[in-house]
């Protein structure tokens, strides 16, 4: 729908016949909005990603290298760059940073800092863990290294030194950029590197309430209340983004890091946080192989009240084609065929979108193309997720059929057994 001075443009130049100049400018900048929209589409791509954070061991991924916008979790960062600059002793807990007229003028979410004012570090680091204060950001990039956009190449340059090989940062926030970037496994990288390098700081993720000037100010993170043993670590979220969440938890002498891109709502992203995290802890204690993500027998989030996850049978390794295959458990032996083609890559695609789609039904699925040959020699790649639940497969193809897309729900004999992700 057009506003007042826009529709005045537009009737203005179809009664000349042509548009004028301040028209033709008007539809230049549409069409180039509108190619934006097309090259950098709001929807996010589901990614997830579980790592053993003890010895780097990847337990889970899909999409784990897809770039998508990383929203707040951009401000792990900024406080990696904090706790280095405290443990550098270039800044101290009562620092106090200058706040300026443009980071007091940062959208929400925000702290509502005014310009002039000042805030300490121990503030404003507690002020981007709990609160995600962009106005703080803001304040901490331009109070270390002048500006934020000179704080942005340091942030990306600090990433590369990490491994985050496939990330690039333009704001200290995480507020909308087309070109700040990032990736699950990167997160993951950061994350891991943060309890690394920083124990002494890293407890400040684990901050239920922060208390600025008579207010108090909740964690986002939800699941430093619900989830036994997560001590951190950030949340994040834009339109273009989804619901993002990078989760650690500790239990029994192990640590768990997993990352979540494009989920739908908090809720059944925390709770797929916690499914993943569950996922986790299986795979640790059944040694060095790595769990399937068919394999996790139980879907349900832990809770504070919960015992540690009782032992799951064996698992197999995902995206190795040796690997020994595990029967599925009795409540898992559901799936989903999305499409049937000629080509395998055309199959995989296929089921990568589906759980893109649909992933708090398909993503702890195996991804799996099954070859058929047809009498006539030539052979047909069925697309599929299996190790669902029956709820799951029903509510999966609920889902797709209303993107229009193809779905049905399969039952998996007795004993069926999968052996890993194909993608």
């Amino acid at each position: 729908m057009l506003g007042t001075e826009s529709r005045n443009l537009h009737l203005a130049g179809r009664r000349s016949g042509r548009p004028g100049r301040r028209g033709r400018d008007w539809l230049t900048a549409i069409a180039v909005v509108a190619a934006l929209a097309l090259a950098h589409p709001a929807e996010a791509k589901y990614a997830s990603f579980v790592m053993d954070a003890d010895s780097g061991r990847v337990i889970h991924e899909i999409n784990a290298d897809t770039r998508n916008y990383p929203a707040s979790l951009t401000k792990m960062m900024t406080l990696y760059l904090v706790f280095e600059a405290l443990q550098t002793e270039l800044w101290k807990m009562d620092t106090r940073l200058r706040i300026s007229a443009r980071a007091a003028q940062q959208p929400s979410s925000r702290l509502g800092l005014n310009r002039g004012d000042r805030i300490q570090v121990k503030d404003a680091i507690l002020a981007l863990v709990t609160k995600s204060a962009n106005d703080v950001a803001t304040v901490v990039a331009e109070n270390m290294s002048g500006s934020e956009a000179a704080f942005a190449l340091k942030m990306t340059a600090r990433a590369r030194e990490l491994g985050m090989s496939q990330t690039t940062f333009r704001n200290a926030s995480g507020l909308p950029h087309r070109a700040q970037m990032s990736t699950a496994r990167d997160m993951g990288l950061l994350a891991r590197a943060l309890i690394r390098d920083f124990p002494k700081y890293y407890r400040f993720f684990s901050t239920t309430e922060f208390r600025y000037e008579g207010v108090t100010y909740a964690n986002h993170n939800k699941l430093l209340n619900t989830y036994d043993g997560v001590d951190g670590i950030k949340t994040g979220y834009i339109n273009a983004s989804g619901f993002n969440l990078v989760a650690s938890a500790h239990r029994d002498g192990h640590r768990v890091i997993a990352v979540i891109f494009g989920g739908n709502s908090p809720n059944s992203r925390n709770a797929l946080m916690a499914r993943l995290l569950n996922l986790g802890f299986k795979a640790i204690d059944n040694g060095p192989v790595m769990a399937s993500a068919a394999a996790a027998a139980n879907p349900e989030p832990a809770t504070r009240a919960d015992a540690a996850p009782p032992p799951a049978p064996p698992h197999a390794i995902a995206g190795r084609e040796d690997a020994e295959a595990a029967a599925l458990p009795k409540n898992l032996r559901w799936g989903v065929q999305v499409g049937v083609y000629s080509r395998h890559a055309q199959a995989l695609d296929a089921a990568r979108q589906a759980i893109e789609v649909a992933p708090e039904q398909l993503s702890l699925g195996a991804l799996k193309v099954a070859p058929l040959k047809k009498r006539n020699g030539k052979v047909l790649h069925h697309a599929r997720i299996e190790g669902l639940t029956k709820k799951q497969a029903y509510a999966a193809c609920k889902s797709l059929k209303r993107r229009k897309m193809g779905c049905l729900e399969m039952k998996l004999p007795d004993g069926y057994r999968v052996a890993a992700n194909d993608g």
